[in-house]
């Protein structure tokens, strides 16, 4: 994907293997349309078959603000005139978008600065990883609109991250989440200055992608099975997994660079 040129988002991928999607739409919050929808679910699905060349991803939005969620006059204007075909149809492309970044085997990390709101904060909901600043605001609003709070997996994910009272809140109210409330809750892995926001994200970034990428993405397939299994039936799932990661050519390198006193270095196979 060195030369993939989206349409609706920026791309650049580092010779870390780290890919970073920025959301550039800065005059209006960085909304997202039909069309960016689509293409980010295209791109997250694709990811699925370059793990060896995009060993992560960082998602961030241009200017100050992460996403403002679908655009009121792109998207939500349009919705009131369609029919029940039409709404269905739009509302699994965009729980297709949250699925394709669940399951593609890459980390993703969302580094939200600013307003984070709607489907943007699914988007950083389905990320593995979210690091922000203390301006951050994230809202899941659809109740402000007349909606139900269940949207995109929030009623499924967000409980998982935050508890489930303290989500049943987010959803029932549409109320802005505080960084610091985000942080002490869970929402945030950390929560660092602006100007280190992308820094910190993309070398967080780096950093797995040095790691043995094969593994990582084990791992969370596994935390992705696992919501819905018993301890037992987690426990065999995992030793399977872990049994796999045993045949990888990454576990060896591990080995024999304790051996030597080293440090290996990962190739992701």
């Amino acid at each position: 994907m060195n030369d993939f040129r989206p349409e609706h988002f920026g791309w650049h991928l580092d010779d870390n293997g780290v890919a970073t999607v920025t959301l550039n739409r800065p005059e209006r919050k960085n909304p997202l349309t039909f069309e960016s929808y689509a293409e980010l679910r295209d791109t997250f699905r694709a990811l699925r078959g370059r793990r060896r060349e995009i060993r992560a991803v960082v998602i961030t939005g241009a200017g100050d603000n992460f996403c403002s969620g679908g655009d009121v006059h792109e998207i939500i204007g349009p919705l009131t005139a369609m029919d029940m075909q039409g709404l269905l149809q739009f509302t699994r492309m965009t729980g297709d978008l949250v699925k394709a970044i669940r399951h593609c085997p890459q980390p993703v990390i969302s580094a939200v600065d600013g307003v984070c709101a709607g489907a943007g904060a699914a988007v950083a909901m389905a990320s593995d990883l979210r690091y922000g600043t203390a301006r951050a605001t994230t809202a899941f609003l659809f109740v402000r609109v007349g909606l139900a709070g269940a949207d995109m997996g929030a009623c499924a994910i967000l409980p998982r991250i935050v508890g489930q009272g303290r989500a049943a809140e987010l959803l029932f109210t549409g109320r802005t989440m505080t960084a610091a409330e985000g942080e002490s809750w869970g929402w945030f892995n950390a929560v660092v200055e602006p100007g280190e926001l992308l820094p910190h994200a993309t070398a967080a970034a780096a950093k797995l992608a040095a790691g043995p990428t094969f593994a990582h993405g084990i791992t969370k397939n596994q935390l992705n099975l696992e919501w819905d299994m018993s301890l037992d039936a987690a426990i065999e799932s995992e030793a399977q997994a872990q049994a796999i990661c045993m045949q990888t050519a990454d576990f060896r390198r591990a080995y024999e660079a304790f051996v030597n006193k080293g440090k290996p270095e990962f190739e992701g196979d």
